[in-house]
């Protein structure tokens, strides 16, 4: 269960924690209320964030620019916004990994 899972206006928001440098992109789970994101990109000059809101966009199947990061932008630790889906989209999408 993703604890700061909220819908409001029109989009949901979220937290992650991303590790990146890794052999593939993927949701590897949820742990301690956090959504947790491998990426293969390096934390180099924005690279990993670009990376994590290209994987996210594709995985949830919308645009890219209707994925935001919010906070954590030079941190693991991140919180995200998608415009355009409810909380019963993100749970249907990531009913797998929940």
């Amino acid at each position: 269960m993703i604890y700061n899972l909220k819908e409001i206006g029109g989009a949901v928001t979220f937290d992650v924690k991303v590790t990146p440098g890794s052999s593939k992109n993927e949701i590897t789970g949820v742990k301690d209320g956090v959504l947790k994101v491998k990426i293969t990109a390096a934390p180099d000059r924005g690279k990993a964030n670009r990376e994590l809101a290209g994987f996210l966009s594709e995985f949830f199947e919308v645009k890219k620019p209707a994925v935001t990061i919010i906070k954590g932008d030079k941190s693991r630790n991140k919180s995200i916004r998608i415009s355009g889906m409810t909380k019963k989209d993100f749970e249907t999408k990531c009913g797998g990994v929940m």
